[in-house]
Parts: C-alpha cells; sequence; structure tokens
C-alpha cells in the first residue's frame, strides 16, 4: 500500500477519534460523567477503534481504489438524563463532534488560503485531506438519519409531536443494527455520493480558496 494512502487512513482515524471526544467532553459539561468513567476522554485511538467503520471499511476503499473514504469510531457512551439539559442537552452532545471537525477544518483550510503557497507539495496536499476528511465528516454525521448525529440535532428541533414520532422511528430503525447500516451505506454510495462529495467540495473550496 502506498505510504500516502496509510497517511491518509492515519488522517481518518484521528479525525474520527476527536470526534468522538468531543461528544464525551460536551457530555461532561453537561454534568455526565459517563465517558470519563469509561476511560473514553481520551485520544488514544486504541480505546475508540470499531473494527469494522475504523478499519476495515476504510481500508477496503483503499484497497479498491474507490473515489471516497469514510468511516466510523466507536461512539463514547453518555447518560441522557445525567445532561442537565432535557431538551438541547443531547443534540448539543451530537452536535460537538461534527462541529469539532468543522472547527478542525477551518484552522487548516485557512492556514492553507493564508499560507499554503509557500507549503512543500506533500505538507499541502496532506493539509488537504485534513480540510476535506473533516468537513466530509461532519455533513455526513449531520444527516438526520440514526444513529447519525443529526437525528439527534432534528429531535430537538422538532417541535414535541414530531419529535416523538421521529424518536418511534429511530428506535424501529435501531432495531435492525448492522443491516440497517449496510442498506443506508448502499443507498448512500450509490445514490447520494455526487451530491454530497459536491457539497463537500464546495465548502472545502470556500474555505481554502482550492478546488479538491
Amino acid at each position: 500500500m502506498d505510504i500516502f494512502f496509510i497517511f491518509i487512513i492515519v488522517i481518518l482515524i484521528l479525525s474520527v477519534v476527536i470526534h468522538e471526544v468531543s461528544h464525551g467532553y460536551a457530555a461532561q459539561m453537561l454534568g455526565d460523567p459517563t465517558a470519563r468513567l469509561a476511560g473514553r476522554l481520551t485520544l488514544n485511538p486504541v480505546k475508540h477503534i470499531d473494527p469494522l467503520g475504523t478499519i476495515i471499511i476504510p481500508a477496503i476503499l483503499v484497497l479498491t481504489g474507490a473515489n471516497f473514504l469514510i468511516g466510523w469510531a466507536k461512539p463514547v457512551p453518555y447518560n441522557p438524563y445525567n445532561l442537565r439539559n432535557a431538551k438541547w442537552g443531547e443534540a448539543i452532545v451530537a452536535g460537538a463532534g461534527p462541529a469539532t471537525n468543522l472547527l478542525i477544518a477551518l484552522i487548516v483550510g485557512l492556514a492553507i488560503r493564508f499560507f499554503g503557497v509557500g507549503m512543500p507539495p506533500e505538507a499541502l496536499e496532506l493539509s488537504a485531506y485534513i480540510v476535506f476528511i473533516n468537513i466530509l465528516l461532519a455533513i455526513f454525521n449531520l444527516l438526520p438519519i440514526p444513529p447519525l448525529d443529526g437525528s439527534k440535532v432534528l429531535k430537538a428541533i422538532l417541535p414535541y409531536n414530531l419529535a416523538y414520532k421521529y424518536e418511534g422511528l429511530m428506535q424501529s430503525l435501531m432495531k435492525y443494527g448492522f443491516l440497517a447500516t449496510f442498506v443506508f451505506l448502499f443507498i448512500f454510495i450509490s445514490f447520494l455520493w455526487p451530491p454530497f462529495f459536491a457539497l463537500v467540495s464546495m465548502i472545502f473550496t470556500l474555505i481554502t480558496g482550492m478546488s479538491f
């Protein structure tokens, strides 16, 4: 495997780990110590690895030459009943992950915009991947489909009656576990990837001033 692709996988793993740790810190700030007590408020990737989402799927995508890369880490646990804000607590915890990814993309992206001309080509390319992957993770996780973060954000925004029905729908989908995950990934890859890639690329260009 090309060393460059190994760096890309490392960037993806670190990005999803930071994403998950952000959930834990947000929960901790809202009064829930579950993630801390479980030893998950750490950047040690071993604590967060999900064999399927962190290793197997990214490796298959890279080895098969797929034109996209996606992955996830083991979710950081939290207890919604410990959160101080009953209505918005889960949405804040859920939104912390994508918000952190967007912050990383913004910081590195602005560095590219203002200092990219003086960067070595390899450093510039890797920095571009950091930006792109973090935008991708943020937007992907904000999709309002359980168990993605966007489903919890949407539930908090909806009026009570619609939120109650949506919660029932989420629980029904979650019963199917891996089957639901693979069906969603199939639909996403087959039909949603082109417009999704276009959206991520547009945000990338707005931040960095480059095209991806």
